[in-house]
């Protein structure tokens, strides 16, 4: 009886010290084999996963980075994982942003995650030749239509200010008609819509996405309706696409810190209910 008592006089700050230890802890172990296999790999994760597997080498893909520094948790891991697919298939990849901060983002995947990957390593990748960062390019959707007709013309410089046209994966780039995929991984406007709209629609590139979790259900018919290849969902796809992929990465640790963090909420609060009925149960 003394105990229960104790239980529900605990202070709450203890609770928030258990709580911190479940959501830090899982961040500096590996998954367990048990946890991946409950990762769910939704069916648009599958379909954007497959469809990049089967482009044959040299093929180009286009990333476009539309978003900032509070939806990196959700987003960056997506754009690690899926530019790793990319490098390890041989595949050129263009990188630009309608976002401001966007480019920033794309040169913080490559500097931080991709070139200091082992396996990356392997393929001595050279910037201007493998991959390229076009930068940032104000006017929304109207940048998406002049790409669609002469892309050196809407981004005339890339990320460091060399001219477009100078650099060698840039010279048989035209338009749209060059891309095999644009990737947009979106926080907000401009974003994934946009991209559906005025480059799948009006120029037929095929598109694919990857959305914050509030932003994707606004996405997700476009994938019934054939106009996305695939689309990622929060760090729940994110951590489908690393599962997919096999390029385990942050949104797996993330999960992993969320379901302990979840488990020890639902531990604390079945907890403190049955502390309080047996209480109450005694004084009656």
């Amino acid at each position: 009886m003394e105990f229960w008592q104790k239980l529900l006089a605990i202070d709450r700050r203890i609770i928030f010290i258990f709580v911190a230890f479940a959501i830090i802890v899982p961040l500096f172990i590996i998954a367990p084999p048990g946890f991946l296999k409950k990762i769910d790999v939704s069916l648009p994760v599958q379909s954007l996963y497959d469809y990049v597997e089967n482009l044959p080498p040299g093929s180009k893909i286009m990333i476009a980075f539309d978003y900032d520094p509070p939806t990196t948790p959700e987003l960056q891991p997506m754009a690690v994982s899926f530019l790793k697919h990319c490098f390890t298939k041989d595949l050129k990849v263009i990188m630009l942003g309608l976002w401001p901060q966007g480019p920033v983002q794309a040169q913080f995947a490559m500097e931080r995650e991709i070139l200091v990957d082992e396996k990356i390593k392997a393929k001595n990748l050279q910037y201007g030749i493998d991959y390229v960062n076009l930068g940032f390019q104000a006017g929304n959707e109207f940048v998406i239509l002049r790409m669609g007709t002469d892309i050196a013309a809407a981004f005339p410089v890339d990320y460091f200010g060399t001219r477009t046209k100078e650099i060698p994966l840039m010279k048989d780039v035209k338009n749209f008609d060059n891309i095999r995929l644009v990737y947009n991984i979106s926080a907000g406007y401009p974003g994934t819509y946009e991209w559906v709209i005025f480059a799948g629609d009006r120029f037929g590139v095929k598109i694919a996405g990857g959305n914050t979790a509030v932003q994707y259900p606004h996405n997700s018919p476009y994938v019934q309706t054939g106009q996305l290849v695939g689309l990622l969902g929060g760090m729940a796809g994110a951590a489908g696409y690393e599962k997919v992929s096999g390029y385990l990465g942050k949104a797996t640790k993330y999960m992993l810190s969320q379901a302990v963090s979840h488990a020890m909420v639902i531990f604390f609060i079945i907890l403190g209910n049955l502390a309080y009925f047996i209480t109450r149960g005694r004084k009656v």
